[in-house]
């Protein structure tokens, strides 16, 4: 390892903290904000790590937690959607337990910027009774690794790791000072704590219940939880502060005359919002405590009650669920504080969505009874951000020359004046649902077109049911799905969107490429050697009783159309299987242009495909005309087959 300083993505802080821990076993699945933890510790494996993307989350822990049975320091990656996938074996593993430090870094997205949900995954840490961490900072991201695996390893317990968008991929300069050095491995040892009987499960909860009290005593004072106390001078020119850092002990000589009423408690990347808001110099006149926790659960309720002391009024900053502000509520109950905790549940914060430093220094404005308008206190730079303008809507659509495009047409094109209902899923393909494509009528989590098609064909025998997945989607959460299907004897058609990556996360390989992870982040002398045996997914349906499997080009629409007609005429489950790499795996192709002496301007390219690359332009008479933007043209050939006059041409082509 190279000790100098670096510019480094959180994400990538995260994997460095996991290699200073000595992490042997890491597995994930891809999922924005997520991915980059797995692939920044292949990209700088050692060569004595275990990397690996598994074929969905919960395989992943499964892989994880049989290598820390064994004794590994493992980690395992996944967004806050792959916990759901995860949770049957998470569950279970709070109660059996671990031996070799074992952290589930699950990456949440407020926003959501780039999921279906925005859930919290500090829930999960209740829920499942596992500590959790919740980095400010990715400084702290990185130094948390280590004492979490050290949590982990003492308590006997996984620990969540919950890092949120904004930590994930924001970039920090500091020094990487560490060799890696793998934590020793003793081996399995069979004992039968490993199998998770009834009763088994009985001592292993009271134990767990003993453990989360102890621990969210040693979280009082955890270095990363601190209590900032700011007193206004009373000449107004200077201010005192005074910081207990992680040290409850410390925390009690908090003075007992201390004459400050308001207090602010923030988690995760609130935090920093909350210290650039507080440097603003309309709040240098203020006094106040301010507290920050990063170990949500177990709450660290000695701390809490410190910061809590002779306090009126708290407001509290976090993302997404009122999980600070509840334990701040139920530590005034159960010790009868007449403090007014004021956040989500009082409307005085966001109640979704993610925080920033503007609307965190409105919401200190009000807390503080100042004018919310840019008056004489405002700081110019914050006030700048505040009245930006409204940038313009920009929705995201399918790349030009995307394969995806002509699957969905071809199916479009094939079911005109068809009773049809089509199933989409998660993916790139979810953008089929914009017009003018207009083809993705549900979508609900992975592998569930597949399943929803199911029930939708039985109440509704008379209508086609065409469920979208992609090649990815399919290994990870797809095959049992068909196989019930199959078994129930319902007449659905799968339509397999295979374009050799999975390419909403960052094209990394799967099951279906015959490539592992650790062939796939850089071109080494060992690529060849990581080569694997691909699965293909045409056996894999056979296998399960599917016919009939079709296979065509979608850019092929004679043949793609074709291939939709035969497979929807079969009365049971039937699959086409669209190959066509994702544009990203393969250079252009001849770009194309437009003879704008045969185009009639009719816009039928346009409206029909909806490509990026076809537009339209003012030409030298002010006339419209239809164009090929070039510097977005793969040269797919869709719009080709779809002119009605043969008015776009490869560039180049004799006119």
């Amino acid at each position: 390892m190279n000790h100098d300083m670096r510019i480094l993505m959180g994400n990538e802080a995260i994997a460095f903290g996991a290699l200073n821990a000595g992490v042997t076993v890491v597995t994930g699945y891809p999922g924005t904000p997520s991915t980059e933890v797995l692939e920044t510790v292949a990209r700088h494996n050692p060569g004595l790590v275990h990397v690996e993307w598994s074929t969905n989350e919960k395989v992943a822990l499964e892989v994880a937690a049989g290598a820390s049975y064994a004794g590994a320091r493992t980690l395992v990656t996944m967004k806050q959607v792959g916990m759901n996938v995860a949770s049957d074996p998470l569950m279970s593993l709070s109660y059996i337990g671990i031996k070799g430090g074992m952290v589930v870094l699950v990456a949440d997205d407020p926003g959501p910027i780039s999921s279906q949900t925005e859930q919290d995954t500090r829930l999960y840490g209740k829920f499942s009774k596992i500590p959790v961490f919740d980095p400010t900072t990715p400084e702290e991201a990185f130094s948390m690794m280590l004492d979490a695996y050290s949590i982990s390893e003492r308590y006997n317990t996984p620990v969540i790791m919950r890092p949120t968008t904004r930590i994930c991929h924001s970039r920090i300069s500091m020094s990487l000072d560490f060799d890696y050095v793998p934590y020793p491995v003793e081996g399995f040892i069979r004992d039968p704590k490993w199998v998770i009987f009834p009763q088994r499960s009985y001592i292993g909860h009271l134990q767990m219940n003993v453990g989360i009290a102890s621990l969210a005593d040693e979280f009082s004072d955890y270095r990363f939880n601190t209590i900032l106390e700011r007193v206004a001078a009373t000449d107004k020119t200077e201010s005192l502060t005074c910081l207990y850092k992680g040290n409850a002990t410390a925390a009690v000589e908090l003075p007992t005359d201390s004459l400050i009423r308001r207090g602010i408690l923030a988690g995760g990347v609130s935090n920093a919002y909350v210290r650039e808001a507080l440097a603003c110099s309309e709040f240098r006149e203020e006094s106040y405590r301010f507290a920050t926790i990063t170990t949500p659960y177990p709450f660290p309720a000695l701390l809490a009650l410190t910061f809590l002391r002779g306090l009126e009024e708290v407001l509290v900053f976090e993302e997404l669920d009122p999980v600070l502000e509840e334990n701040l509520i139920t530590l005034c109950g159960a010790h009868h504080l007449d403090v007014k905790i004021r956040g989500k549940l009082t409307h005085d914060t966001f109640e979704a969505g993610e925080n920033d430093a503007t609307s965190i220094r409105h919401q200190l404005q009000s807390f503080f009874n100042k004018e919310t308008s840019s008056g004489e206190h405002a700081d110019a730079s914050l006030d700048a951000i505040a009245h930006k303008p409204d940038l313009p809507s920009r929705p995201p659509i399918l790349c030009a020359g995307c394969p995806h495009r002509g699957s969905f047409y071809a199916v479009k094109q094939a079911l005109k004046g068809r009773k049809a209902f089509f199933m989409g899923d998660i993916g790139c393909y979810t953008l089929g649902n914009a017009q003018p494509l207009d083809m993705v009528d549900t979508c609900l989590c992975m592998g569930a077109g597949i399943t929803l098609a199911q029930g939708m064909q039985i109440v509704e025998p008379d209508a086609l049911h065409i469920a979208f997945v992609g090649d990815s989607t399919f290994f990870a959460s797809a095959i049992p799905g068909i196989i019930n299907a199959h078994y129930n004897k319902l007449d659905i058609t799968v339509i397999v969107l295979d374009n050799s990556t999975t390419a909403m996360t960052g094209h990394q390989p799967h099951p279906g490429t015959g490539v592992l992870m650790t062939g796939s982040v850089e071109e080494t002398t060992q690529t060849a050697a990581a080569q694997n045996h691909a699965l293909k997914i045409p056996d894999i349906l056979a296998a399960i009783g599917v016919d009939p499997i079709i296979i065509v080009d979608p850019l092929d629409q004679a043949s793609a159309q074709k291939a939709v007609h035969d497979a929807v005429a079969a009365p049971q489950v039937s699959a086409v299987i669209f190959e066509s790499p994702c544009i990203a795996l393969m250079p252009p192709k001849n770009r194309l242009t437009v003879d704008e002496s045969s185009c009639t301007n009719c816009h039928t390219c346009i409206d029909e495909i909806g490509c990026p690359a076809l537009t339209v332009c003012t030409i030298s008479d002010n006339s419209k005309q239809v164009i090929v933007d070039k510097s977005l043209c793969y040269g797919c050939g869709l719009c080709m087959q779809i002119c009605p006059v043969d008015a776009i041409i490869c560039e180049g082509e004799d006119l």
